[in-house]
């Protein structure tokens, strides 16, 4: 058993530990609760208008030509976007995004990586030391890592902008994103998503026969209007994914922090334990050895 000096050392290292881990869990929750009213109040419109823009494609007639619903075949090259967080101390908050970008490659784009077809695009500095050491043969982009910093939508939309226009120009077939889903404090899961080309409704006519198309009435023009609605609703969906890995980040962080309090008490409570019967033990060893001299001076 260990020496009471090495258990009040101990003690004391723990109750640092847990002093750090208590606040950085009331940062995490004070945080959250600003990011989670900001999804929260965003994503129901952000929804709604993605909902629009996939049926407005959907249902667009022959005269319409727009580039971003387009499906094409992917041969050329495609782009994964990988949101992380740039900060550690969350729990598998991370690992789980990195996975599922992983399995987005293995999945999606088998062989692009092989001939160097896959552009990898990181905001947040975990995802980005990741794929920067294991995915070499890639081409990673580095640009936004520290976008965390600063969510404002005229910060994201650039990004935005910078990816709709690579697949308008043709650099890029197919664009993904990986990025955390907030559900609530204690569950954010990731999640991957088609960004470009939009995804088209398709309704099936057993399963959805109750169920019609949206019929939009255009005013003035039905390519005039869209070309400035369609950019601006992806624009907003980029957003969103923003502020729910956003969210989720300070989620996973707040639930890692109160578990590993909760851990630091327990470990305290069983060094405490240790330390007392160490104390003990020094006590009826001092005891026994008063008690032997006595008998042997009386002797």
């Amino acid at each position: 058993m260990a020496n009471l000096k090495e258990v009040r050392e101990r003690i004391a290292s723990v109750k640092n530990t847990r002093q750090i881990t208590s606040a950085m869990k009331m940062v995490s929750a004070a945080k959250l609760r600003k990011a989670q009213s900001a999804i929260q109040d965003m994503r129901p419109y952000a929804n709604k208008m993605d909902e629009m823009l996939r049926n407005i494609l959907s249902n667009l007639d022959g005269s319409v030509d727009l580039s971003y619903g387009k499906e094409r075949k992917v041969t050329d090259r495609a782009c994964l976007v990988v949101v992380t967080s740039s900060r550690g101390l969350c729990g598998a908050f991370n690992s789980n995004i990195i996975k599922a970008a992983v399995r987005c490659i293995d999945e999606q784009y088998p062989g692009f990586r092989a001939e160097g077809k896959l552009s990898i695009l990181c905001i947040g500095k975990k995802g980005y030391d990741f794929f920067k050491k294991r995915y070499a043969d890639c081409e990673i982009i580095d640009d936004y890592v520290d976008l965390f910093n600063d969510l404002r939508f005229d910060q994201v939309a650039p990004i935005a902008d910078r990816l709709m226009q690579a697949f308008e120009d043709g650099t890029y077939d197919h664009i993904s994103v990986v990025y955390a889903h907030f559900r609530n404090a204690a569950m954010q899961y990731p999640m991957t998503e088609t960004f470009l080309p939009v995804p088209k409704i398709e309704l099936d006519e057993e399963e959805d026969a109750g169920k019609k198309r949206a019929d939009y009435i255009f005013e003035p023009d039905q390519e005039q209007l869209l070309e400035h609605l369609i950019p601006s609703i992806l624009r907003m969906n980029f957003h969103k994914y923003m502020l729910d890995t956003h969210a989720s980040e300070h989620g996973a962080r707040m639930t890692a922090m109160d578990k590993a309090s909760e851990n630091a008490d327990e470990l305290l409570r069983e060094l405490r334990i240790s330390y007392n019967k160490a104390r003990q033990e020094a006590i009826t060893k001092e005891l026994s050895e008063i008690v032997g001299g006595a008998a042997a001076l009386e002797g």
